[in-house]
C-alpha cells in the first residue's frame, strides 16, 4: 500500500496563489502608554496596573526612544527597595529602564517579526522612524495578523 498524503489532493485551488504582504506598520499600536526618564518607578507601576500592560517605551521630550521599562524592572526595584529599606518613590525610570533597545522596521513582514520574537524572547518591539517613536508591535499584534490572514491564503481546509 502506498503512502497517502495527509493534505489530500494537490489540485490547484482558485485564488491560492494570492498572497498578501502583511507589514508590521499595519498591525503596530500607535496609541502608546509611554514613560519619561524622570518619572518615578511607583508611577510606572500604577500605570502598568491601570492600563493592564506589561511595560512600555521610555521617551524624552522630543519623543525619541531612550529605553524600555517592564514589570520585571519594576519588580527588581521593588525587591531591592525592600531589602535596603528604601522607599519606592526615590527611584526613577532612568535608573531602572533597559537602555539598549532593539527596534524593528515598520516595513518588516509580520512573519519575519514573529521569528524575531521567537529568537529574542522579547514581548514587544518599538518602531522608530526618523529618530522618533511611532509605534510598537507585540506578540499579540502578530497573532491578530495571523488570524486575519488565515482565511485568505492558507489551505482552504483550515478555514473556520
Amino acid at each position: 500500500m502506498g503512502i497517502k498524503s495527509f493534505q489530500g489532493s494537490r489540485k490547484q485551488q482558485q485564488g491560492a496563489t494570492q498572497t498578501i504582504a502583511l507589514k508590521v506598520k499595519d498591525y503596530m499600536t500607535t496609541n502608546l502608554i509611554t514613560f519619561r526618564p524622570d518619572q518615578s518607578v511607583q508611577e510606572v507601576v500604577e500605570s502598568l496596573i491601570k492600563y493592564k500592560i506589561s511595560g512600555g517605551p521610555v521617551v524624552n521630550d522630543k519623543q525619541e526612544l531612550v529605553g524600555i521599562i517592564s514589570e520585571g524592572d519594576c519588580l527588581k526595584q521593588l525587591s531591592e527597595s525592600r531589602y535596603y529599606n528604601m522607599p519606592l518613590e526615590h527611584d526613577n525610570v532612568e535608573k531602572r529602564m533597559a537602555r539598549n533597545v532593539e527596534t524593528i522596521d515598520g516595513n518588516m513582514d509580520v512573519f519575519d517579526a514573529a521569528n524575531k520574537f521567537l529568537n529574542s524572547k522579547r514581548r514587544r518591539f518599538p518602531i522608530v522612524e526618523n529618530g522618533k517613536l511611532v509605534g510598537q508591535i507585540s506578540q499579540k499584534d502578530i497573532l491578530k495578523a495571523a488570524l486575519q490572514l488565515k482565511g485568505v491564503n492558507w489551505n482552504s481546509t483550515t478555514k473556520g
